[in-house]
């Protein structure tokens, strides 16, 4: 059977069911049983099983999740979007595994990597295949709503490749500004969670107003959310982020914290942590950058960009025409992301 039969038939026969207005953890179930990794069990097995691991490494779905939310705020029916709430998850997968590709990543969210299990040319196949699969469950979209839903889904991918390249970049300047930052991660990770929103903003029905405020709410939001991951991945605990703290300081990223703090040190220390570049003592390096960024405060400086542009995303929410108990769902949702510590 093929997965649309699969899901057709689950939302025909379960999710009409359910009363109009959702809980975020209702709209989680529906999503995971409805998407269950074994609808890639397709063979050749060499080009399938790397997306079933990728796709089965839990996670927090936030992607659908505003989607559907989306949808059921502005009073869609969140059947009429699941499929493109799979399509934003697919195509998100496909971005991290050629994402950790390029890094040479290990370990994704406490799991091996898919090249790092299966090998580099898996990888990479995989990822094109997850490519076309998000188009393909996009393309099941409502008709009258599949045109617009297009237009924002290529804008949207399009600009996320233009901010690898410009992470790609990064890594061999010295003069990345906060400015430059801030475009890299709009573009690759603001605008997927944008995107997500709009897209089920246009399928429930949405005046073009509120498409474009809540598509800058999740942009916002978007920055807010990765800028925390930066924070995250040396201020946070190991066991939460479910990765090795100091990754980001060992690879040399250009990371919010390590820009502001070549921006605001002293030529000593700015020439220290240059140098520390170069440390292949692991534990050494990582303990040197954190006590620079520590001297300079870099960590309640990153709180503060953080908050700001949570509270900018906040603003987008109130202005959106819907009533408050339709936001609701999104806004407890976005405080989660906003408070997580993982």
């Amino acid at each position: 059977m093929f997965i649309e039969e699969i899901v057709n038939s689950y939302i025909s026969n379960t999710v009409e069911t359910y009363p109009k207005m959702h809980t975020s953890e209702e709209l989680y179930k529906i999503y995971q049983d409805t998407f269950s990794t074994d609808h890639f069990n397709f063979e050749p097995k060499g080009l399938y099983e790397p997306v079933k691991h990728i796709m089965s490494i839990p996670g927090k779905r936030i992607r659908p999740m505003l989607c559907l939310m989306s949808c059921e705020m502005f009073g869609g029916n969140i059947k009429d979007a699941l499929y493109a709430s799979f399509a934003m998850e697919v195509f998100h997968n496909f971005t991290l595994v050629h994402d950790d590709i390029m890094d040479k990543a290990d370990i994704r969210r406490g799991h091996p990597t898919v090249h790092k299990v299966f090998g580099t040319n898996a990888g990479i196949l995989a990822g094109d295949a997850m490519l076309s699969y998000a188009y393909k469950y996009l393309c099941m979209t409502p008709a009258s709503t599949l045109s617009d839903v297009l237009d924002v889904f290529n804008k949207t991918s399009i600009e996320i490749y233009e901010g690898q390249q410009l992470d790609v970049d990064f890594e061999t300047r010295l003069d990345v500004s906060e400015e430059e930052y801030i475009k890299m991660i709009e573009y690759k990770t603001s605008v997927l969670l944008a995107c997500s929103l709009k897209v089920g903003a246009i399928i429930g029905g949405a005046s073009k107003e509120d498409q474009e405020r809540i598509y800058n709410f999740g942009l916002y939001l978007g920055l807010s959310f990765q800028i925390k991951d930066d924070l995250l991945d040396t201020f946070g605990e190991q066991a939460k982020v479910g990765k090795r703290i100091g990754g980001d300081i060992l690879n040399n990223k250009k990371t919010f914290l390590l820009i502001n703090a070549l921006k605001k040190s002293s030529t000593e220390d700015k020439e220290h942590l240059l140098h520390l570049m170069d440390e292949k003592n692991e534990d050494k390096k990582i303990a040197e950058v954190k006590e620079i960024f520590n001297l300079y405060h870099i960590e309640s400086y990153t709180q503060e960009r953080i908050e700001k542009y949570y509270q900018d995303s906040i603003k987008y929410l109130d202005a959106i025409s819907a009533d408050e108990t339709s936001k609701s769902v999104v806004r407890q949702l976005a405080e989660k992301i906003h408070g997580r510590d993982y």
